[in-house]
């Protein structure tokens, strides 16, 4: 088993990265299995089609199932309640397996770090490996 982190900033309020190609560089081993987690409450990490119009389609869901219509508590606390609240709907974490040295992801797939409460600077991801 092995360890490695990528660092992202962020521009936006909300924005979509895609870190497949970050991760395929940080690959040390031949056959296994990656787990790829965001160390940030209001960050996630997906799975899904790199096609522009699903990326928009996400970010307009989002923004309707946790609306500004609510007065959120934590919002009394630091005033990013919606940021946490999407992050519960997501997932902080994903587990990719790697063939011959790169992950073994579908035709169409791709990694990405969402952005929830941005812009952020040095936002961490950790990748574990494990090998065969």
């Amino acid at each position: 088993m092995s360890s490695k982190k990528i660092i992202l900033n962020s521009s936006k309020n909300f924005e979509i990265i895609d870190i497949s190609s970050k991760i395929n560089e940080k690959i040390d081993i031949n056959e296994g299995i990656v787990n790829i987690f965001s160390k940030h409450s209001t960050s996630a990490i997906a799975v899904n089609e790199n096609e522009s119009g699903l990326l928009e389609d996400l970010e307009l869901m989002l923004k309707d199932l946790v609306s500004d219509k609510y007065s959120w508590q934590h919002d009394l606390i630091d005033n990013n309640a919606k940021s946490h609240l999407k992050s519960f709907l997501l997932s902080s974490s994903e587990t990719i397996p790697i063939s011959n040295g790169k992950l073994d992801l579908g035709t169409w797939q791709s990694v990405f770090f969402i952005e929830l409460d941005g812009p952020r600077k040095d936002r961490i991801v950790n990748l574990t490996f494990i090998n065969d």
